[in-house]
């Protein structure tokens, strides 16, 4: 089965730019486009797509409001990859915290995109760490606070599970946090999925910005 991908820009040439790349790879598919976030809810319902590669900002309904409003919304909701311009944008951070799965500039380059797309979509690893780490130096901070570190506590890592959150934090695939702590790929799932639904994040990138909001990880 192909990898089914939603267009969400209100810029026709960056959904033509993004349909053309990916369409180019023969596993990924694009189901759909938009123009605006305020359309999405009753596409992503119609279409299910695997991943919504959608703008930031947009003039009705930007990337934000969107994402909150999808996973609000949707049973089994897609990944959602947010597509911007600058990537030291507090709108990104802010679609992160909504619960986008990871964000991609558009500026990237044909391998880039496609790279993006897939590994959002596997789930498996952290994409862009270190621009997501400098995000939470520059915006985390200012939301970080006592309600975010008493998730953490209540959440009660296990040591094990806390050493998987901060090699999580430093973008590390499972299987190379299983190399680093020589355990088994399938034991480092086990606690990643541990460490979601301890701290109540619906993937890898929430839990990781939890761990830098609540002190956890710092971003520096």
């Amino acid at each position: 089965m192909p990898l089914t991908v939603l267009l969400v820009d209100d810029e026709p040439l960056v959904r033509a730019g993004l349909r053309a790349v990916l369409e180019a790879q023969p596993d990924i598919e694009v189901v759909g486009e938009a123009a605006d976030g305020a359309a999405v809810i009753p596409l992503v319902r119609r279409l299910r797509p695997d991943v919504v590669a959608m703008d930031v900002r947009m003039p009705l309904m930007d990337g934000i409001e969107a994402t909150r409003a999808v996973l609000r919304s949707v049973p089994e909701p897609p990944k959602i990859l947010v597509v911007t311009t600058f990537e030291n944008d507090e709108y990104v951070y802010g679609a992160l915290r909504a619960g986008a799965d990871g964000f991609l500039l558009k500026r990237a380059r044909p391998a880039e995109i496609v790279h993006a797309v897939r590994l959002v979509a596997e789930g498996d690893s952290l994409l862009f760490p270190a621009a997501v780490r400098r995000l939470a130096a520059e915006y985390g901070k200012d939301s970080g606070n006592a309600t975010a570190r008493a998730a953490m506590e209540r959440a009660a890592l296990t040591d094990r599970e806390a050493d998987v959150l901060r090699l999580m934090a430093r973008g590390l695939a499972n299987a190379e946090i299983a190399e680093r702590l020589l355990i088994g790929t399938e034991t480092v799932k086990s606690h990643v999925s541990a460490v979601l639904a301890k701290l109540g994040a619906r993937d890898r990138t929430q839990a990781v910005i939890a761990a830098y909001e609540s002190g956890f990880v710092s971003p520096g």
